[in-house]
């Protein structure tokens, strides 16, 4: 008798214990695994271009895509030292080729997916007349300028080149202010603490900038081209969803968008 009852106690026991156990591994073990999300570290000239374009893709193909933008020179740094993306998508071309020479890249995937473009940008508000080109900058109202830092921002460079190009370094080196990159460069000019900025086109012509602003388009010539390039990052976890996101990056419909925002992209002859 005192054997049935210790039996029927030791199965209880059991039962609840068993039950406890299942309690704590749903718990600990959600019942599905949450989807990866693809990493895109992207140069912030994308910036809207690429909500956009991410906008398409997680809505196609169920993937998740989380983006972080900044300068491109940065994020070659970041990734040097072991920083955990999976896709790079730089202003220039030369931080991916780097990557890739020091073995921190998947080869086969560099992508030229863009030239970029510079405009002279001032708010809607400003008497600055734009429309006359470079001699904007030489108005006497224009105390401060706004490019990204040429060390690290490809689109930094291509300022300070313009700049060389039409004959304004001298004039213009006490007035310049540096955006960590080319979208603080803009937020410069939008706040007033510049009067003038040398920002993207990409960024001039995102629809809150559009209404905000008014631009000059800067000639390719004034410049060197602004060649811009993606690879896959060789340690990156989602080498496939990196993959698949590069692929749809040559899609006709992602080649739209890119091209709505002033980009020049693969296949098309670039224009002057």
């Amino acid at each position: 008798m005192k054997l049935d009852k210790r039996m029927k106690w030791v199965s209880a026991a059991t039962i609840w214990l068993s039950c406890f156990l299942c309690l704590v591994g749903m718990t600990a073990f959600p019942a599905y695994a949450e989807p990866e999300e693809l990493t895109i570290a992207a140069a912030s000239d994308l910036n809207f271009a690429f909500k956009d374009l991410i906008k398409d893709f997680e809505a196609q193909t169920g993937e998740r895509v989380k983006l972080i933008g900044g300068s491109s020179g940065h994020f070659y740094t970041q990734i040097a030292n072991g920083a955990p993306f999976d896709l790079y998508f730089s202003a220039d071309i030369a931080y991916p080729k780097k990557l890739i020479a020091d073995g921190l890249a998947v080869p086969d995937s560099l992508y030229q997916y863009a030239i970029g473009r510079i405009v002279l940008w001032v708010p809607k508000t400003s008497t600055l007349d734009v429309s006359k080109g470079m001699e904007a900058c030489f108005d006497s109202a224009v105390k401060k300028l706004a490019i990204a830092n040429p060390k690290h921002a490809p689109y930094g460079r291509a300022a300070v080149a313009a700049l060389e190009h039409y004959k304004l370094t001298d004039r213009t080196t006490d007035k310049l202010v540096f955006g960590e990159n080319i979208s603080q460069a803009a937020q410069f000019v939008q706040s007033g603490a510049a009067n003038i900025g040398i920002i993207a086109l990409s960024i001039a012509l995102a629809p809150t900038m559009e209404q905000a602003g008014k631009h000059w388009l800067i000639p390719a010539d004034a410049h060197p081209p602004i060649e811009q390039g993606a690879v896959i990052v060789k340690a990156s976890k989602n080498v496939d969803k990196a993959k698949k996101f590069l692929e749809f990056m040559k899609t006709e419909q992602a080649r739209a968008v890119m091209k709505r925002y002033g980009f020049t992209v693969p296949e098309e002859k670039f224009q002057p």
